[in-house]
C-alpha cells in the first residue's frame, strides 16, 4: 500500500475508534491496538484477542503475574487440598466489589463455574474432564468448595481461565435460558481494574474501557494510572506500525515481522517490548482428510518446511526452534527432541511412499492464514515455495481468527492446514499437548488437528489425574515423542515476544499469561 493511502487508512480507522476524535488528554489513556475478540463473553471465547479483556475487566481466584509466570492468589486469599487431591476449599478476599458496587461473594463464584460447565464452551474444556457443576459448593458467603471426579494435577494452575461473574447482573440479563450469553457478548459483569464501555463497543473493532477506582488490589503501586483504555483494531499490520510511530497509538499487536520491528527500532518515540515467551508457531496439518490423514505424506510436509530459512533468513532468530508442542522452556518437553529439518530429499521419499499407498497428494492443497498477522504469510510463502518444488500445489487462502476458530469445530470444515501460534492462557503442559492432542477435545480451535493414537490419548489422561511431577514429566515427554514422530502438525519455534510501544507509556510488565496485556501496572510518562 503507498505510503499516502496508508496514512489515510491510519486516519480513517483512528477517527472511527474514537482514539483521535476523543483523545483529549492524552496522559490519562492509552490506546491499545491489537486484536479486539468477536465477543467478551469470558465463559464463550477462548483466545488471545479475549485475554486482554479477561485480566484487565474481570478477575479470577489466581492470576499470573511476570516472566516466569508465577501464579499468585487473588480474589482467593487462600486454599486447601486433600490428601487424595478431590477437596480444593478457597477462602475468598473480602471486601470485593463488581463493577456496579454490589459485594462479590462465594455464590458469585460458584455461579460463574456453574455457568461455565453448563455453557461448555471456551475454558470449560480445562474442566469439564473432572468438574460437574454440581460439585461446586458455597459452605458459606466467603468460602467455595470444589469437589473433583477425580485428581487433576493442573486444576489450581487451569483456576485463572475463569473470570468471576456478577450473579445477579447475568441473571438480570438472561433469555430463554441461555446463561446471559446474548448480554455478555457484547458487556461486561466483572469486578477487574477497568470496565468495559458498552456505548463503544463495537465486536471485533474497538471499545473503551475506564478504570475501576474501587478495585479490591486498590493503586498504591501506580500513582499515575490510566484513565481510560482505547482499545481497537487494525487490520494491517504496516497501516498499525505506522500508526504507533505516527503517536496515533501506543501498543501494537506482539506479533511484529522483522522489518517491522526494524523500522519501529529506527523511529523516534517509540520501541519495541522483546520478551520470551511460551507461545508455540505451528502449522496445523488436518489428520482425517487425505492425503493428511497418510503418515508418510504429514512427514513429507514436514520435511519440506525451511525452519532455519524461517527464523534466521526471514525473523533474524527472533525466536528459537520448538520442534514439539510443548515450549522448550517448559517442564515436560523432551531436551533431546530434535523433530525434522528441512530436507526435500526426505520429503520426495516420504511423498512417493504416501503416493504408492494411494494417498491424493496430486489434489490442489490449501493453507489459511490470519491475514492481519503478517508472519502467518510468511511462514505460507515459505512452505509454498518448496512444496512446488517437489510437484506439490499449495494454495494459500486468506482468513481471519474467528472464522478459522468456527471452522475447526467440524472435521470436514477444518482446512487442509492453517498458520497460528498456541499461547500461553496457564502454564502447565495440559494448555499444549494435552489439549491439542487429546482426541477427547475433537471440536476445539487447540485440537483442530484432528490427531488420534489410543496410547497417546492414555498417556494424556493418566498425566492430568497424576500428581507426582516427575511421572506426569515422562508422560508427556513420552506423547510428545510419539506425537512429533506421527508428524501431527508442525511445530516451528517457541517466541520471544515482539510488541511495539510508545516510550510514553512506562510500566509495561510482561506476563506470558496475557502477553503484557495487563494495563493497571502501566502510567503515561510526564
Amino acid at each position: 500500500m503507498p505510503r499516502l493511502l496508508t496514512s489515510v487508512a491510519a486516519a480513517v480507522i483512528l477517527v472511527a475508534s474514537g482514539a483521535i476524535a476523543q483523545a483529549q488528554d492524552r496522559t490519562k489513556e492509552l490506546v491499545w491496538s491489537d486484536q479486539m475478540p468477536k465477543g467478551v463473553d469470558p465463559h464463550v471465547v477462548f483466545d488471545v484477542p479475549m485475554q486482554f479483556v479477561l485480566l484487565n475487566a474481570y478477575d479470577g481466584l489466581y492470576r499470573y503475574i511476570g516472566n516466569p509466570p508465577e501464579l499468585v492468589p487473588w480474589l482467593a486469599e487462600s486454599h486447601t487440598v486433600s490428601t487424595d487431591g478431590l477437596t480444593w476449599s478457597f477462602k475468598l478476599r473480602p471486601g470485593v466489589k463488581f463493577h456496579d458496587g454490589s459485594a462479590l461473594t462465594a455464590d458469585d463464584v460458584v455461579f460463574s463455574f456453574k455457568r461455565l460447565l453448563g455453557m461448555g464452551k471456551g475454558p470449560a474444556s480445562a474442566f469439564t474432564p473432572v468438574l460437574k457443576a454440581d460439585n461446586v459448593t458455597a459452605p458459606d458467603s466467603n468460602t467455595v468448595k470444589f469437589v473433583l471426579d477425580k485428581p487433576y494435577a493442573p486444576f489450581l494452575s487451569a483456576l485463572p481461565l475463569v473470570a468471576i461473574v456478577n450473579a445477579k447482573l447475568v441473571r438480570a440479563n438472561e433469555k430463554n435460558g441461555d446463561w446471559g450469553a446474548e448480554w455478555m457478548a457484547l458487556n461486561t459483569a466483572g469486578s477487574g481494574a477497568y470496565m468495559l464501555d458498552p456505548k463503544t463497543h463495537r465486536p471485533q473493532e474497538a471499545a473503551d474501557f475506564k478504570r475501576f477506582a474501587d478495585h479490591f488490589y486498590g493503586w498504591k503501586d501506580n500513582p499515575k494510572p490510566i484513565e481510560i483504555i482505547r482499545a481497537n483494531t487494525i487490520q494491517e499490520t504496516s497501516t498499525r506500525v505506522l500508526a504507533l510511530i505516527r503517536g496515533d497509538v501506543d501498543a501494537t499487536d506482539s506479533y511484529l515481522p522483522t522489518d517491522h520491528v526494524e523500522r519501529v527500532e529506527k523511529s523516534r518515540g517509540v520501541r519495541v517490548a522483546r520478551d520470551e515467551s511460551m507461545r508455540v508457531m505451528v502449522i496445523r496439518m488436518n489428520n482425517s482428510k487425505p492425503p493428511f490423514d497418510n503418515k508418510d505424506f504429514r512427514k513429507c510436509v514436514s520435511y519440506a518446511f525451511n525452519y532455519k530459512g524461517f527464523i534466521s533468513g526471514i525473523l533474524k532468530d527472533y525466536a528459537v526452534r520448538n520442534a514439539g508442542p510443548i515450549p522448550k522452556n517448559l517442564w515436560g518437553a523432551p531436551q533431546e527432541l530434535q523433530g525434522y529439518t528441512y530436507d526435500l530429499a526426505k520429503a520426495r521419499e516420504h511423498c512417493d511412499k504416501a503416493r504408492a499407498a494411494g494417498a491424493p497428494i496430486n489434489r490442489k492443497l490449501e493453507i489459511h492464514i490470519q491475514s492481519q498477522l503478517e508472519q502467518t504469510t510468511q511462514a505460507a510463502q515459505l512452505l509454498q515455495s518448496d512444496m512446488r518444488k517437489i510437484g506439490l500445489n499449495l494454495e494459500i487462502v486468506a482468513n481471519q481468527w474467528s472464522n478459522l476458530t468456527s471452522l475447526t469445530g467440524k472435521a470436514d470444515t477444518t482446512p487442509d492446514m492453517w498458520v497460528h501460534w498456541v499461547s500461553t492462557y496457564f502454564v502447565d503442559p495440559e494448555n499444549w499437548i494435552g489439549q491439542m492432542y487429546d482426541s477427547q477435545f475433537h471440536g476445539t480451535w487447540k485440537a483442530s488437528s484432528w490427531y488420534k493414537n489410543d496410547k497417546v490419548d492414555q498417556l494424556l489422561r493418566a498425566a492430568r489425574t497424576e500428581t507426582d511431577q516427575a511421572k506426569r514429566k515422562s508422560y508427556y515427554e513420552e506423547a510428545s515423542r510419539i506425537v512429533v514422530d506421527e508428524a501431527a502438525d508442525i511445530w516451528i519455534y517457541n517466541t520471544i515476544q515482539l510488541r511495539g510501544l510508545s516510550q510514553r507509556i512506562e510500566g509495561y510488565k510482561f506476563s506470558p499469561v496475557g502477553s503484557g496485556g495487563e494495563v493497571r501496572w502501566m502510567h503515561v510518562k510526564g
